[in-house]
């Protein structure tokens, strides 16, 4: 399983990867793996605000539908609008092509509030 050092990581198990005063975020590999072949996503829109904690979308597998939440709180500035065609992105590239929406970001300081590669791991592995 795959947990990059250079991300933060939600008990949510969304990851994090901050670009500027900005968050592109997705689900970890043990996300994608735990839910199976991921089949439809529900994007959230361009422009809306999103609450540390809140569901923001929801990805549709063949096991089940899992709401995705907001790991900062900001405003969604950009989508990965690819997912709607190829959601299987989620499973084949987590942490690249599979990335979900950007936040802009409403206070850099939440990100403290996130864990580390480390920290994530050791909760992944119980």
């Amino acid at each position: 399983m795959q947990i990059p050092d250079d991300l933060r990581y939600s008990s949510d198990h969304e990851w994090v990867r901050v670009e500027g005063g900005k968050a592109r975020v997705g689900i970890t590999d043990y996300a994608q793996d735990a839910l199976g072949d991921i089949v439809f996503v529900d994007l959230p829109e361009v422009g809306a605000a999103a609450v540390a904690g809140d569901s923001v979308s929801e990805v549709e597998s063949t096991k089940s539908v899992s709401d995705i939440y907001a790991p900062l709180t900001g405003t969604v500035s950009e989508v990965n609008a690819e997912l709607a065609d190829a959601p299987e992105r989620l499973n084949e590239d987590p942490y690249g092509e599979g990335w979900i929406f950007v936040l802009e970001l409403d206070d850099t300081a939440q990100l403290d509030g996130l864990m580390d590669a480390a920290a994530y791991r050791a909760v992944v592995d119980g």
